[in-house]
C-alpha cells in the first residue's frame, strides 16, 4: 500500500498556510493504530472536546465537537484530505511513535 502524505504552502496576505493532504484510509488507519485512551489524552493535551478529535479522523457527530478545517475530495483509499491543521494529527503521530518505543524498550 502506497502512503500519499504531501504538504503544500502557500503565502496568502503575507501569512504562511500550511495545508497536509494525506489519504483518507491513511487518516483512519493512523486512528485505529492509536492505544486506548489517546483520543482523550490528545484532547486534554490541547485543550480540545475528545468528539474535536474524532471527527478529525473522519467522525461526523457534530453535536458536541467541532468541525476542524478540512476537506476530503473523493479518490482512492477513500480520497485525498486536505487538513488546514496538522496538530491532532502530529500527537496521534508522537504517541504512536511513543508507543513503539515502550514496546521496544520492554
Amino acid at each position: 500500500m502506497k502512503k500519499i502524505i504531501t504538504l503544500n504552502i502557500y503565502f496568502v496576505n503575507s501569512n504562511i498556510i500550511k495545508i497536509m493532504n494525506i489519504t483518507f484510509e491513511e487518516l483512519r488507519n493512523i486512528k485505529h493504530a492509536l492505544p486506548t485512551g489517546s483520543v482523550n489524552k490528545i484532547a486534554q493535551d490541547l485543550g480540545i472536546d475528545q468528539q474535536t478529535v474524532r471527527n478529525y479522523f473522519g467522525a461526523q457527530k457534530f453535536g458536541s465537537g467541532i468541525n476542524i478545517d478540512r476537506h476530503r475530495q473523493p479518490g482512492p483509499e477513500g480520497g485525498i484530505v486536505s487538513l488546514m491543521d496538522s496538530t491532532i494529527l502530529e500527537a496521534a503521530k508522537k504517541i504512536l511513535a511513543d508507543s513503539k518505543l515502550e514496546l521496544i524498550e520492554n
